[in-house]
């Protein structure tokens, strides 16, 4: 399970990296976005970091803005990866992060996913062209390089191109070695996401910070580069190989298996409102049904369809085992 992992990390930053590279040579979690920024540095040209260095330099982040990730770093192009997550709330583009294709998807044009507040693929293509405009803002052109930076980080994340209608696994609750999921807020801790955002990349840190971490990637890999930088930027490429990822190892790893399920595009799709369950627990196993808001309790007997056509009991049951297991 290393080597794919590992091969995302470096894959994404090295893609940020020949985005940035003049035209004529062509959730992750604070320390995963700090990696990436790194390793995009040392595959920069000195006349792409300095043209980087110097823009972001003269229009810097409002300083009183509040950094989740903190602002202890010195390095600017690695404080400007983790601006985007900072930011998203008050510019409420959220969906800028992530494009949710379906489970079972067939490969083809990725515009039927992208919903009216866009995507992370869209938002690419959009922020490149920002950066290669000379005669933007500079303000903008600085923004799309600390968005750039962030969201090809994001698209390499599966679960930020693939959804199995649980909010790129948000909602779908997932034990990891001793931890074992708990209703948080009406959502789950952990959860598939977060697990593949923070808790798995930071396992395989060991303790390293994310300079010593991108060195060390940088010497795993380093005989792919040729062939990674060979292959140029084909953004819509990059959405589907995370998108597969998701299905072959994200989704694809877990016991019990988790069945594909369609999109319920007609719900409101938040966690709170569509899938409230308890699980983990031998005596208890409930499930608030999406449409029909009723309850399946253990010795209680299950509607044998929802309003979506699904089979509850099945899911309920589904729920209550999820475990997640990383072989190192």
């Amino acid at each position: 399970m290393k080597a794919p992992s590992l091969r995302c990390v470096l894959l994404f930053a090295f893609c940020f990296a020949l985005l940035l590279l003049p035209s004529s040579a062509l959730a992750w979690g604070c320390k995963g976005h700090q990696t990436v920024a790194l390793i995009a540095e040392k595959q920069l040209t000195a006349e792409a970091r300095q043209f980087v260095e110097k823009l972001l330099a003269e229009n810097p982040i409002d300083p009183q803005l509040k950094r989740y990730c903190g602002n202890a770093t010195r390095d600017l192009l690695v404080d400007a990866s983790t601006w985007p997550d900072d930011v998203r709330n008050d510019l409420k583009n959220g969906p800028w992060h992530y494009i949710d294709i379906p489970r079972g998807a067939s490969r083809g044009p990725l515009e039927p996913f992208c919903g009216a507040g866009g995507c992370v693929t869209k938002v690419i293509a959009d922020q490149l062209a920002i950066l290669k405009d000379k005669n933007a803002d500079p303000r903008l052109r600085a923004n799309a390089i600390r968005y750039l930076v962030h969201f090809v980080g994001d698209l390499h994340m599966p679960l930020h191109a693939s959804t199995n209608d649980d909010e790129g696994g948000n909602c779908t609750p997932a034990g990891y070695f001793r931890r074992h999921p708990r209703e948080n807020h009406n959502s789950f801790t952990p959860n598939l996401h977060a697990l593949w955002d923070t808790a798995i990349l930071e396992r395989d840190m060991e303790g390293a910070d994310p300079s010593e971490y991108a060195d060390f990637l940088v010497q795993l890999f380093s005989s792919d580069f040729g062939k990674w930088q060979g292959a140029g930027i084909h953004v819509d490429d990059w959405a589907w190989e995370s998108h597969d990822l998701a299905e072959s190892i994200v989704y694809g790893m877990l016991t019990p298996k988790i069945p594909i399920e369609p999109p319920a595009r007609a719900l409101l799709r938040r966690c709170k409102q569509y899938r409230r369950a308890h699980v983990a627990t031998a005596s208890s196993c409930g499930r608030v049904l999406s449409g029909s808001r009723r309850a399946c309790h253990p010795g209680k007997a299950c509607p044998s369809r929802d309003s979506s056509g699904h089979d509850p009991q099945r899911r309920c049951e589904a729920l209550s085992r999820i475990e997640l297991r990383f072989a190192r």
